[in-house]
């Protein structure tokens, strides 16, 4: 974590730093395995559209870092995991029709963006 993300007031239930990597490496290798269990599900409706949507999720997911970190936004940090959760919501109840493992596999990934969510809501509340 850098020196301005030490300097922030921090929202109660905000996990030590040393927490946040572990956590999202395995999330990372679960939506991963989510993902290679629904690509392989013969019940796949909309595939295109599907992929379209994961690609623009992962993108949410790669913009919030830069977003809240290096340009120092929490706002935009916050406009932009909130477009990661939409995403994520509408893309959990795809994968409950068409793949329950990668739902699964995903779920716990919901969880935790709900939880960064709230955190990052914290920190663009207590820092403006």
């Amino acid at each position: 974590m850098n020196a301005w993300y030490q300097e922030l007031s921090a929202p109660p239930l905000t996990p030590p730093n040393g927490i946040f990597s572990p956590v999202w490496t395995v999330l990372y290798l679960m939506t991963a395995l989510g993902i290679f269990f629904w690509s392989r599900s013969p019940d796949r409706f909309l595939a295109r559209r599907s992929w379209k949507l994961i690609i623009l999720h992962l993108l949410f997911n790669a913009a919030w870092t830069p977003f809240f970190f290096i340009l120092k936004s929490p706002a935009l940090a916050l406009a932009d995991i909130t477009l990661l959760w939409l995403t994520l919501l509408i893309l959990l109840t795809k994968f409950w029709r068409e793949s329950r493992r990668a739902y699964w596999l995903w779920l716990p990934y919901f969880c935790w963006v709900s939880f960064a969510v709230y955190l990052n809501a914290g920190f663009w509340w207590l820092n403006q």
